[in-house]
């Protein structure tokens, strides 16, 4: 089992969240408790001692998506800021609560839109952490 890593600021903002969002939603919401379990388990660390190449909150990383060979570079953010036209996945999404805590390297599986998705994080473009931008 991979050990994920969070911030000790970006863990109490998403449980906050994710209480506020299981309350809310009407479909199906399996990978909130999913997300919510696996934030259980995480390593939590200060923003400083995250690793550089952990997907946090508002990283820039590019994936290569196996299924269909396209590279893309995503953002992941808070669901306010989210944004499908500028690739801000919200980590309440299926998609972008799967890519939390994964790093550079990591083959990822998940559901998306029906559809089972591979991706592989090939690069971390930018990680507020690393730059010592944290919010």
């Amino acid at each position: 089992m991979r050990t994920m890593f969070i911030t000790n600021a970006d863990v109490g903002r998403l449980k906050l969240l994710l209480g506020s969002a299981k309350q809310f939603l009407t479909k199906n919401h399996t990978h909130l408790q999913v997300l919510e379990e696996e934030l259980a388990r995480a390593e939590v660390v200060s923003p400083e001692n995250i690793p550089p190449d952990v997907i946090t909150m508002n990283s820039q990383f590019r994936i290569h998506e196996l299924d269909v060979g396209r590279h893309a570079v995503y953002t992941l953010v808070f669901p306010g800021y989210a944004d499908v036209a500028k690739n801000k996945i919200s980590v309440l999404a299926p998609f972008g609560s799967a890519l939390l805590g994964y790093r550079v390297g990591d083959l990822i599986v998940c559901a998306a839109r029906g559809a089972t998705k591979r991706v592989r994080v090939k690069e971390m473009v930018y990680q507020p952490n690393a730059t010592g931008q944290v919010a």
